[in-house]
């Protein structure tokens, strides 16, 4: 099972965002190759604790919808809404310069992986959330998005 634990599945992931340019165009959804840089960035910096986002969470959420997202060896289904807080054109960080952008998504990708990284107790949707939940759920997130764009 893929997971931001291990070194192998951190480097693929990285090498697939370092691969992104900004003619890349969506396969599915809204966003531009430049909002999803930007969207995955707000993820991660949420899952950091820096990035305040509204709850969506009940029983369903927290208990089927969190066991089958992070177990159950599918792709992500298109078309889930976001919390507005990171959702582009919303409340999520408007692109400013492609490269930058995603440099400093790579950053915030490493200090997410870091072993000594603190997340935050809950996820918005999947309410509670352990170290491997995180770090699971921070491969499929970018990965779902990064096929988004053929990646």
């Amino acid at each position: 099972m893929e997971t931001l634990e291990s070194k192998a599945d951190r480097d693929l992931i990285a090498r697939r965002i370092s691969s992104l340019t900004p003619a890349d165009q969506r396969q599915w959804g809204r966003m531009s190759v430049e909002q999803m840089v930007c969207h995955l960035c707000d993820a991660y910096r949420t899952a950091l604790g820096e990035k305040a986002v509204s709850s969506a969470t009940g029983f369903f959420q927290r208990t089927f919808m969190k066991w089958f997202a992070l177990r159950v060896p599918l792709k992500w289904p298109k078309g889930i809404k976001t919390r507005p807080e990171v959702e582009q054109g919303v409340g999520g960080t408007p692109p400013a310069e492609f490269e930058r952008d995603r440099a400093m998504l790579v950053v915030v990708l490493d200090r997410f992986c870091e072993l000594s990284t603190k997340f935050a107790p809950t996820h918005p949707i999947f309410g509670p959330m352990s170290r491997e939940d995180w770090l699971r759920w921070g491969y499929l997130h970018a990965d779902h998005h990064l096929r988004q764009f053929g990646r």
